[in-house]
């Protein structure tokens, strides 16, 4: 009851002052004014502000957020666990193997025998003397006024 009375007198005094407002020529921050006014006005019609009373007077409602809390704090301790390498022996031993073996471990070792591929073929190199044809670059500038 205390509550409602508490939101409605807020909800009086902002209107009042968004009256005020208006009448100084400043109808955009009256109409703001009047808007944040009618909040604590549609709670206490709605029954929310009923609700959050009961809610924070109510000694099984503080033992749920309790709880809640509780939960949190678990799952946040068995990920930080999990981050730095927790779990059973099973689990890290399946990990490391895991890290270790690579997807095609014959692609990631060098090769200590014959290989079944073919060696590649190098191809030749042009001599470090012989006049390369520019003309492309040269018509692309050109083109673009350089």
């Amino acid at each position: 009851m205390i509550a409602e009375t508490i939101c409605s007198a807020v909800s009086v005094a902002g209107l009042g002052i968004a009256a005020v407002t208006a009448y100084r020529k400043r109808f955009l921050a009256a109409a703001r004014l009047a808007a944040y006014s009618l909040v604590p006005l549609g709670l206490v019609m709605t029954g929310a502000v009923e609700w959050a009373v009961d809610t924070a007077f109510s000694p099984t409602a503080w033992a749920g957020f309790g709880v809640l809390g509780a939960a949190w704090l678990m799952f946040l301790g068995t990920r930080a666990v999990e981050r730095r390498g927790g779990g059973t022996r099973k689990e890290r031993r399946a990990a490391k193997a895991a890290r270790r073996e690579a997807v095609a471990p014959a692609a990631s070792a060098p090769s200590l025998g014959e290989s079944a591929r073919p060696a590649p073929v190098a191809q030749p190199r042009p001599k470090a003397g012989a006049a390369e044809d520019f003309s492309d670059i040269e018509a692309i500038l050109k083109k673009h006024g350089i």
